[in-house]
């Protein structure tokens, strides 16, 4: 089975999705989105294939998601194709769909 799995190594929940991933034998494809990024619509189809709004997929943490609580999804989704550190991780696309994998277990959903 493939896998593409949108990863940053030093998310505990990233690494925990990709260890699934392996134990379950998928070949993996690893995107480290923070060096190379979704386009704003490769992210907004990810985010359609999981049935995720924009502002699901924020992580609002961050500095930058400060000025976007009160933002419509156009403007988050141009956010976060700009400043990738605002897209939550993991997110996992398999041929069954995708998910964003919080909590990791997630990824069995789509095996």
């Amino acid at each position: 089975m493939q896998a593409t799995i949108y990863h940053n190594p030093r998310c505990s929940k990233s690494r925990a999705a990709l260890a699934l991933l392996t134990q379950a034998g998928a070949d993996v494809t690893i995107v480290e989105y923070l060096k190379t990024p979704p386009t704003r619509d490769e992210l907004a189809a990810l985010l359609t294939r999981a049935d995720l709004t924009p502002r699901e997929a924020l992580r609002t943490g961050e500095t930058e998601a400060k000025p976007l609580k009160t933002a419509d999804d156009a403007t988050i989704l141009d956010a976060m194709a700009e400043h990738p550190i605002l897209i939550e991780r993991p997110i996992v696309e398999t041929a069954k769909g995708v998910v964003l994998a919080r909590p990791p277990e997630r990824v069995h959903d789509i095996l």
